[in-house]
């Protein structure tokens, strides 16, 4: 049988004797571009780690195609599974090709270090992400926007199934925001599932097909925005006094915090 599906089940986990999420079921939309909002502190950022192995979980809690994520070989999990840190330290030297062509390892071994596959990846990872023309500088040189870019080329050039992102528009300034929200729903678009931990409620609204709302390691809301995203859910998850307009470009719910 295929499952063809990451999904936890009873997910309990966190970073020391107490957990940070906590009997926790979630299955991830496929070929949708899923939104995880929630509060500081919530366990996004645990949940999207856990979906992707960087945090180790019990047998069965995660699974992908119905089989423990730990039970994969590295290479072949890479292979289905990316997963785009919040903070990933750029190496010394190396262009945007450079680093996006690290995105291709999971399809070399000790005796092939390339791929007839990988020319053409690359490529299309540099277009999607219109970086063609930067591609020969040095990733230090880039904006902060562009930096961005360049690790999410990277990750579309490693071709998996699921896309995980963790915090993908922090620092960024609001154009880039924006652009990095348009390339994730265009990769989902293309039929890759993509998942993106984000703190802005409107972005989330606006360009992800769903939402999973978060509070104290649980999730508390999941579905479409316009039927998840209310203002008695924005006051019980955040605190929130606020009233759910529409936004007039999108159509879509749009938070407005109440005047004092």
């Amino acid at each position: 049988m295929t499952y063809n599906l990451l999904a936890a089940r009873g997910l309990t986990v966190g970073y020391g004797a107490t957990p940070v999420i906590h009997d926790l079921d979630f299955d991830v939309p496929q070929g949708r571009f899923t939104a995880i909002v929630g509060p500081n502190g919530c366990g996004k950022s645990t949940l999207v780690k856990s979906l992707a192995r960087v945090l180790a979980t019990e047998p069965g809690m995660v699974t992908l195609d119905g089989k423990h994520v730990q039970a994969y070989r590295p290479r072949r999990l890479a292979q289905r599974v990316a997963l785009l840190p919040q903070h990933p330290t750029v190496p010394e030297g190396v262009t945007v090709r450079g680093l996006v062509a690290r995105g291709r390892y999971p399809y070399h071994g000790a005796l092939r270090q390339w791929s007839p596959q990988d020319t053409p990846a690359i490529d299309q990872a540099l277009n999607d992400t219109g970086l063609t023309e930067l591609a020969d500088m040095p990733v230090a040189a880039l904006s902060g926007g562009q930096r961005q870019r360049a690790w999410l080329a990277m990750v579309l050039a490693q071709q998996t199934d699921y896309v995980l992102l963790d915090e993908p528009t922090s620092f960024l300034d609001i154009a880039h925001q924006v652009d990095v929200l348009r390339l994730c729903r265009n990769i989902s678009n293309q039929g890759r599932t993509v998942v993106a931990v984000l703190h802005d409620l409107n972005q989330a609204a606006r360009y992800a097909d769903d939402l999973v709302v978060m509070r104290d390691g649980a999730i508390v809301a999941h579905g479409r925005s316009d039927t998840t995203l209310t203002s008695s859910l924005v006051s019980d998850v955040f605190g929130l006094d606020s009233m759910i307009g529409v936004d007039p470009c999108s159509g879509t719910p749009m938070v407005v915090p109440v005047a004092d």
